[in-house]
């Protein structure tokens, strides 16, 4: 097996371009590859994922203890040939002072060698102090080498190999130079998500071969080789209950879901079931809701232009259908969304209205209380104060005075800064984003009151839904 961590001196160094292209080379070399991603990120992950043509996990320190990520990386690493995790920001950069949450921490956590990737734009000789002082900053942290990106040219390149090899012990594994085909598709809040980018598909195996063409594959595999196997998972035990019929918006606009979330759904015995708000004219068959992250300001026409399902979603949450909407699903539910000029209206069943900003409202970990008004909270003998995170640019704004809440902010922003998710009849809509986490089985949770909802007849008429 090969287990590495690509990490950085510091962020925008390149690392999620060379992780991916990295990702699908090793594929295409007939290589099973499981990506995982530092902290809490769906952008990322969505590219890794198809790179790697299975799903990528999240391992985040705030959100798990060191034994739920331990047993993470084994659950989906153990039948892997190649475990890439890709950092977050730099090497030794995290929330706490001593390191406890970097991704030089994960490496230790983990006994993974760091692969560095450095944005090498402007330097020669000041190469060797920085990679000297990473190496001597933290002991027990293994750099096994170097990609240096961004090289000027081949001089360039040959410099910095010569002042490398003379100061350090530490490999040059690839030298990658700049080029405009090497950047992935940004907008207005950064990466653009796979599904919104069509080409998506030959923009990796574009990558691919760049960067396999410029960084010696045989030398990674050589210094990242770990003969330890890792041990398999227990068996998930079957589920108990009758089987749920799940709507889930994906699409162009919703896309932010975690690959743990839906494994843990379809656990729960909830049978997703797609829908595209874009194009569906109503809702599918359905005994409860999904509608999760996304960027719906980027289609606020066609989320418009789509009157008939707004009206079939609005309908079938005034009916009492089990819903649950994170961040993108609330402002789609919200009366409109305005941003750059225009506003558009939305399904209106949440009393409020979304205005995007230019800077971030709410963005980060947030840690949560759940109120008495939350609909499938934990029991009141088990409750913890919750950990998620947010990253919102919009406010909700206009609230009715009446509105009911699921959760009192102990930290980050939320709806208002002191709270966050929206009770309405079966609907609880939030600003925040759950993981699902030893402390936080938010999908067992929503599928088990979704059955009891089904079981006792909630709905005051059957939702407009299709077949």
């Amino acid at each position: 097996m090969h287990r590495f961590l690509i990490s950085a001196a510091h962020k925008s160094s390149g690392k999620t371009t060379v992780s991916i292209g990295l990702a699908a080379a090793l594929r295409a070399r007939g290589l099973v590859v499981q990506p995982f991603k530092k902290g809490p990120d769906y952008i990322d992950p969505l590219w890794l994922g198809l790179a790697a043509g299975r799903a990528c996990r999240n391992l985040d320190f705030f959100l798990s203890a060191d034994d739920e990520i331990r047993a993470q990386f084994a659950r989906f690493g153990h039948d892997a040939d190649v475990c890439l995790v890709e950092g977050n920001k730099g090497l030794y950069d995290g929330l706490a002072l001593d390191g406890a949450n970097s991704n030089a921490a994960l490496a230790r956590l983990l006994n993974l060698p760091v692969v560095l990737v450095l944005d090498a734009r402007g330097m020669t000789r000041g190469i060797a102090p920085l990679i000297l002082g990473y190496q001597a900053f933290d002991r027990q942290i293994r750099i096994a080498g170097v990609i240096l990106n961004r090289l000027g040219g081949s001089r360039h390149e040959s410099k910095l190999r010569a002042v490398i090899e003379h100061y350090t012990d530490v490999p040059v594994l690839g030298a990658i130079h700049e080029n405009e085909h090497l950047a992935l598709i940004e907008r207005h809040l950064g990466l653009m998500p796979v599904n919104e980018a069509p080409a998506a598909g030959p923009r990796i195996a574009d990558i691919a071969g760049r960067i396999a063409a410029q960084v010696d594959l045989d030398a990674l595999l050589k210094v990242s080789r770990d003969d330890t196997p890792l041990p398999p998972p227990a068996p998930r035990q079957a589920a108990a209950g009758a089987p749920l019929r799940l709507a889930i918006a994906r699409d162009e606009a919703f896309g932010f879901y975690y690959a743990d979330d839906l494994d843990a759904l379809a656990a729960a015995g909830a049978t997703l079931v797609p829908f595209d708000t874009l194009r569906d004219a109503s809702l599918p068959a359905c005994d409860a809701l999904l509608i999760g992250g996304g960027f719906p300001e980027s289609f606020l026409d066609a989320l418009e232009a789509n009157t008939a399902l707004r009206a079939s979603v609005r309908a079938a949450i005034e009916a009492g259908l089990p819903t649950y909407a994170e961040c993108g699903g609330l402002m789609y539910l919200a009366r409109s969304i305005a941003w750059q000029g225009k506003v558009r209206r939305m399904v209106g069943v949440i009393p409020g209205d979304v205005t995007m900003h230019e800077k971030p409202v709410g963005r980060g970990y947030v840690v949560l209380a759940a109120t008495a008004r939350h609909p499938w909270r934990a029991a009141a003998k088990q409750a913890k104060p919750l950990r998620a995170h947010e990253f919102h640019y919009s406010s909700l704004d206009h609230l009715a005075a009446d509105v009911q809440f699921a959760y009192d902010v102990k930290r980050g922003h939320g709806i208002d800064g002191a709270h966050d998710g929206i009770v309405y009849k079966n609907l609880l809509a939030s600003y925040t984003h759950l993981r699902s986490t030893g402390d936080c089985d938010w999908p067992s949770r929503f599928v088990d009151f979704a059955r009891r909802c089904k079981m006792l007849g909630c709905f005051q008429e059957s939702p407009r839904c299709s077949e």
